[in-house]
């Protein structure tokens, strides 16, 4: 991180306990350092035994990166970095429309049988990331399973977690693959409209579809990021875990970036 991105995110960061009086060890190594050496590692695909000398040993960052995605401090600190991002561009901290998509791609050997699959409609094999980004296109939620699991059943439980987290939303749009009884489900119980944006049947070539760009945008984004651009997390929770370290570097330098004009 450079000096203005540090001081950008170094009070959103989430406080360890030792510093609130719960008791504990101070951190041995800086935050900064480990960040640094996280995002290094999502950027660049490398392996954890192959991190550079110039940060910590890799089982330190490894155990820093463990207790942060057991503890969801990663999605914690990704959440306040987003508040900052949305009022930094003149909008409220909380959404109230958002987007809502799938993307399948390749899991590595390590991906054992029970969290991989088969998806007929790409032909892949491997997993299948499920996300919900807001109309900036920073995400809300972000759920990891088997490819062979259906768009509409994983929607269900990730539109009730991020309705639950996020109170002010009401509008979700969606593709033709969210049709069904998860329109129904979601107004009855969640209260939260899903709107189908559907393709023509006349149209023909790629042409770019209402709201639908916004969430195929990130999903572009996560493909610069050599450790995603294959699944190679034994554990889903790792895999979402890279998915948030991966949008913290790019919301971190967006805050660093000159504030806009406003007309």
């Amino acid at each position: 991180m450079t000096d203005e991105e540090w001081t950008a995110v170094r009070p959103l960061m989430p406080v360890p306990g030792w510093m609130r009086g719960r008791g504990g060890q101070p951190e041995a190594y800086c935050h900064r350092t480990m960040l640094d050496a996280i995002r290094y590692l999502v950027d660049n695909g490398i392996k954890w035994r192959a991190m550079p000398a110039d940060f910590p040993p890799w089982d330190r960052v490894y155990a820093f990166f463990r207790r942060w995605r057991d503890h969801a401090l990663v999605k914690e600190f990704h959440d306040r970095l987003r508040g900052q991002v949305r009022e930094r561009l003149g909008r409220d901290a909380e959404p109230t429309a958002g987007v809502i998509d799938s993307q399948s791609i390749k899991a590595d050997a390590v991906v054992g049988a029970d969290s991989r699959g088969f998806d007929g409609g790409k032909l892949i094999n491997g997993r299948k990331r499920h996300v919900v980004v807001d109309t900036l296109g920073l995400m809300l939620g972000v759920m990891v399973t088997a490819a062979d699991v259906g768009d509409r059943t994983a929607a269900q439980v990730l539109l009730e977690q991020v309705a639950g987290a996020h109170h002010l939303l009401a509008l979700v749009w969606a593709d033709g693959g969210y049709t069904g009884s998860l329109v129904e489900y979601s107004l009855a119980t969640l209260a939260l409209v899903v709107s189908i944006v559907k393709r023509s049947d006349d149209t023909k070539g790629f042409v770019v579809l209402p709201k639908r760009w916004i969430v195929e945008r990130l999903f572009a984004h996560l493909m610069r990021s050599r450790r995603l651009v294959r699944d190679f997390e034994r554990r889903t929770a790792s895999a979402e875990a890279m998915i948030y370290w991966s949008m913290i570097g790019l919301m971190t330098r967006r805050l660093a970036r000159p504030h806009p004009q406003r007309g």
